[in-house]
C-alpha cells in the first residue's frame, strides 16, 4: 500500500519527481535500451543524481524516481541475490560478475556434468519473491558456460523470505546425494574403454563392422581412449574372455555392442553376468535404446611386492568398480541413443540402476530429426 501524500509505500520506498531528485541517492538501477546498440544500466544504484542527469532520465521516460529507505527486516534486491546465489551453489560452479538489477548469473567453473536438485529447486521457486532458472540436469557443460540465473523479484525482499530460500537451498543432499547446494558440476573422468563387438556376422566377416568408429568417437569426445577392440562370435565364454583381457590391459570402462536382444543367439548379457558383474540392469525407458544393459564389475588391482622379479609376488591392492555398458544394435543406426544419455553420467561417477533408467522415460523418445541437434533438443531432458 502507498501513502499518496508522502509517496512512500509499505516497503519504505519514496517516490520523488525527477526534477526534485538532484542530490538524492538512487535506490535501484535505471535501465536504458538503445535498439541494436546497448541494454544495461544508465544509472546504477547508489548514484547521486546531478542536475545534468535530469534530462537524460526524462529521455528514458522517468518522471519519478525511487529513493529507497530499507527497514531492519528488508534486503535490497542485489544483496538478496548474492545471498541466494551463494546458497544455491554447490561444487564446480561460480558467480559471474556482480549482481545487476537483482540478477546473478552462475557459470560452470569446470568442464563436467551439471546436476540439479530438482526437488529443492521447485521448493525454492515456490517462495515467489525469489527465483532460479537452470539448464536441465545431466547436461554436459564447458567451463565458463552459463548454467543458471537467479534473482530477487521485487526491489525489496523481506529478510525472512531470503532466509527461507537459503535454508531450502542448503537443506541437504536432496536427490543428488552431494550435500548443500542445488547446483553442481561434477567432473567427468577420461575413460580408458575396452570394446567387444559381438555377432557371428561381423566376427566371420559377413558384415562390415560400423560400431568401432562410432564408439571410438564418442569416447574421444570425453578425452578418453580405446584400450582395445575385440570382435567376438555369439559365444558366451568367448565374449567373457575378451572382456577379461581388456580388463587386464587396463580398461576402466567396458562396452559391448550387439547381442542385447532376446534372440537365441544374443548371449552378450549372459557373458557379462558370467564375468562376475553385479547390479545388472537390463532395459531402459528410452527409444532408441530400450535393450541397453548397465552393470558393474568389482576388480582388484595388484602390484609386485618386490622389485626382484625372481622373488616378486602379486599382492592385492585397492578394489575398483568398472562400469559395463551393453549397447543394442540401434547404437549403430542412430546418431543419438540411450548410450549418449548414460555415458556422461557413468563417467561422472554415478551408479545407474533401474530407477535412473526408468526416469529417462520422460523425454526419452527421440524425434529422429532430419538434422540432429542433440543435445539442444528435448531428448533425454
Amino acid at each position: 500500500m502507498c501513502d499518496r501524500e508522502s509517496g512512500q509505500n509499505s516497503l519504505g520506498i519514496r517516490t520523488i519527481p525527477v526534477q526534485q531528485a538532484v542530490g538524492s541517492v538512487l535506490a535501484h538501477d535505471v535501465t536504458e535500451i538503445r535498439k541494436g546498440e546497448f541494454k544495461g544500466p544508465a544509472f546504477r544504484k547508489g548514484h547521486i543524481v546531478r542536475q545534468e542527469d535530469v534530462c537524460h532520465l526524462q529521455r528514458l521516460g522517468k518522471e519519478n524516481l525511487f529513493v529507497l529507505s530499507l527497514g531492519p527486516d528488508d534486503m535490497h534486491e542485489d544483496e538478496a541475490a548474492v545471498a541466494i546465489a551463494r546458497a544455491l551453489m554447490g561444487e564446480g560452479v561460480a558467480i559471474k560478475g556482480e549482481p545487476r538489477e537483482g540478477k546473478i548469473t552462475v557459470i560452470a567453473a569446470r568442464d563436467g556434468l551439471l546436476k540439479i536438485d530438482v526437488n529443492a529447486l521447485r521448493a525454492f521457486n515456490m517462495l515467489g519473491d525469489v527465483m532460479c532458472a537452470t539448464l536441465h540436469t545431466n547436461t554436459v557443460v564447458k567451463k565458463g558456460q552459463e548454467v543458471a540465473g537467479t534473482r530477487a523479484i521485487p526491489l525489496v525482499v523481506k529478510k525472512a523470505v531470503v532466509d527461507r530460500a537459503v535454508k531450502i537451498a542448503q537443506q541437504g543432499p536432496g536427490t543428488r546425494g552431494q550435500g548443500p547446494g542445488v547446483l553442481d558440476v561434477k567432473e567427468i573422468r577420461k575413460p580408458r574403454a575396452g570394446v567387444v563387438i559381438t555377432g557371428n556376422e561381423v566376427y566371420h566377416g559377413r558384415v562390415k563392422d560400423e560400431f568401432a568408429p562410432i564408439i571410438a568417437k564418442k569416447i574421444e569426445e570425453y578425452g578418453g581412449e580405446i584400450a582395445g577392440t575385440y570382435y567376438a562370435p555369439d559365444d558366451e565364454r568367448f565374449i567373457a574372455e575378451r572382456l577379461r583381457e581388456l580388463l587386464n590391459a587396463g580398461a576402466d570402462l567396458l562396452i559391448t555392442t550387439g547381442g542385447m536382444s532376446v534372440d537365441p543367439d544374443d548371449v552378450t548379457r549372459f557373458a557379462i553376468r558370467s564375468l562376475g558383474a553385479t547390479d545388472i540392469t537390463y532395459g531402459s525407458a528410452v527409444l532408441p535404446g530400450a535393450m541397453v544393459l548397465v552393470a558393474y564389475l568389482e576388480t582388484r588391482e595388484e602390484r609386485r611386492a618386490t622389485s626382484d622379479s625372481k622373488h616378486s609376488s602379486l599382492v592385492p591392492r585397492s578394489s575398483s568398480l568398472v562400469p559395463i555398458l551393453g549397447i543394442p544394435a540401434c547404437g549403430m543406426y542412430h546418431k543419438t541413443t540411450v548410450f549418449d544419455l548414460v555415458l556422461p553420467r557413468v563417467l561422472a561417477g554415478e551408479r545407474i540402476g533401474r530407477e535412473e533408467l526408468a526416469e529417462l522415460g520422460h523425454g526419452g523418445l527421440c524425434l529422429h530429426c532430419s538434422e540432429c541437434r542433440y543435445p539442444v533438443c528435448p531428448f533425454g531432458k
